[in-house]
């Protein structure tokens, strides 16, 4: 679809880039000639991610272990980053959600959720933004949102919160930034299954029938995702600046994609807040 050196010369840091979405896109990166850089928690993971992305395709891959809910972490992370040769891009796509009745929510679960799909989304742009700009060189930050910016989203509200802010920053810093050359964009992705996400969005007992009822009857494909986020990041689509693009097959027209847990009972709530407790 692309030419094979699209991505040729770009330094790419991809938070959550361990596995599922993240891995998915920087795997494209890294195909179209990127050098990548992966960030999370779980350094063996990470490691692992790397070695298979490397005897693919036989480029640069790093890991750098951070928790991106640590503002101090994230700024050490940067300097290490930025030691070696100065970041292109940011792909802000570290997340933590999972379904719950909001007002069962404790603080600390709450935390839980806006601390890494917030905050630490805040961070690394901040991070990688002051460096681009006190350099002055251009950037760029994708960040992966959620249509529930759009709809809301009843039983994820931490999580629809989260998300709506990253919106705002994206937009504003559009603004703020554009003239130092530096991009903010967005995707909105819509069903794109990974293991994580499954197990806490889509738990035993909720419809088995919704992605035949998406528009265009499917899912989507992790390289479709992966494509679009290649765009956006490169050169090709330097006019694109503070926008969000949807991708979920039009499923956002219908409906924000909770409305079969309104009918829950309360005995299937507490079945899933028994097994959140326990994992």
């Amino acid at each position: 679809m692309f030419e094979k050196g699209l991505l040729a010369g770009k330094r790419i840091l991809v938070t959550g880039g361990g596995s599922g979405l993240g891995a998915a896109m920087g795997r494209r990166f890294v195909e179209l000639g990127a050098e990548l850089i992966i960030c999370g928690r779980r350094l063996e993971l990470l490691e692992a991610t790397a070695a298979r992305m490397r005897d693919d395709f036989g480029g640069k891959v790093n890991v750098i272990r951070c928790d991106i809910r640590d503002g101090a972490a994230v700024d050490a992370m940067m300097d290490s980053v930025w030691r070696a040769a100065p970041l292109d891009v940011l792909v802000n796509n570290a997340a933590a959600t999972f379904i719950a009745q909001t007002e069962q929510l404790s603080f600390r679960a709450a935390d839980a959720i806006l601390a890494p799909t917030l905050h630490g989304a805040m961070y690394c742009t901040l991070g990688a933004g002051k460096r681009w700009i006190g350099a002055g060189r251009k950037g760029v930050v994708l960040s992966i949102l959620s249509t529930s910016t759009i709809t809301g989203r009843a039983f994820t509200v931490p999580s629809a919160m989260a998300k709506s802010a990253i919106l705002a920053m994206t937009r504003s810093l559009a603004v703020e930034w554009g003239p130092k050359g530096i991009r903010t964009v967005a995707i909105a992705p819509g069903a794109f299954p990974t293991p994580g996400a499954s197990g806490q969005l889509r738990p035993e007992g909720r419809d088995e029938g919704w992605a035949s009822r998406n528009p265009l009857g499917r899912v989507g494909e992790h390289d479709e995702l992966a494509n679009l986020a290649s765009f956006l990041i490169s050169d090709s689509a330097g006019y694109i600046n503070g926008e969000m693009v949807v991708q979920d097959g039009g499923a956002h027209l219908r409906g924000s994609g909770a409305e079969d847990l309104l009918q829950w009972s309360d005995a299937q709530w507490e079945k899933q807040r028994t097994a959140r407790s326990k994992s």
